[in-house]
């Protein structure tokens, strides 16, 4: 099942949706827009941080773990500071966030704006996800690895969301973040 079933199924993308006033569909196009640089943005933290894997998994139960994914899905209305704090682990920075709303604004024709509003929400239903599953999945020997790896993984449609993330990926190196990196890069100099 690839992450965007996993969103929907789950309920996080309508109660994004309602939460924003938008409609499902917009909420879909926009998570699908947003998740390549989402989820390069974890790959890359993991490649980063110390204990690799295993210090992404703790920054996730840092940050709020699989409850992060419940408040999205929780009819309270969602804690977005959260997934703000999520985003400035994985992106570093504000300027990135907005040059990748920018990038999915191209692509989707969905305002900027709003995308700004929806990767707060997309960022703590990916953790959460991935520190529920991660922990689910480490007696049997997958563990966060094994999930992240599925995830980020060549041919899925996590990775690809449509052709999005390959469209935002200028260099073809399977990463729009870095991409995304050097346009912000650009764009404050």
């Amino acid at each position: 099942m690839n992450m965007m079933d996993v969103l929907q199924q789950a309920g996080g993308l309508e109660r994004m949706a309602s939460e924003l006033g938008v409609s499902k569909s917009v909420a879909q196009t926009g998570t699908a827009a947003l998740l390549p640089p989402i989820l390069g943005g974890f790959k890359k933290t993991a490649q980063a941080r110390s204990g690799g894997i295993d210090g992404l998994g703790r920054l996730l139960d840092q940050l709020g773990g699989g409850g992060l994914f419940d408040s999205v899905a929780d009819p309270q209305p969602t804690p977005v500071d959260k997934g703000d704090a999520v985003l400035g682990q994985i992106f570093g920075s504000k300027v990135v966030s907005r040059t990748v709303a920018a990038g999915a604004e191209q692509q989707t024709g969905i305002s900027s704006e709003l995308l700004k509003q929806m990767l707060p929400y997309v960022a703590m239903m990916v953790s959460g996800y991935m520190a529920k599953q991660g922990g689910e999945s480490a007696g049997n020997g997958g563990g966060l690895g094994g999930l992240i790896g599925g995830l980020l993984g060549g041919g899925n449609d996590a990775s690809s969301a449509n052709g999005i993330g390959s469209l935002l990926d200028l260099n073809g190196d399977g990463n729009a973040l870095d991409d995304m990196i050097g346009m912000a890069g650009k764009l404050i100099r």
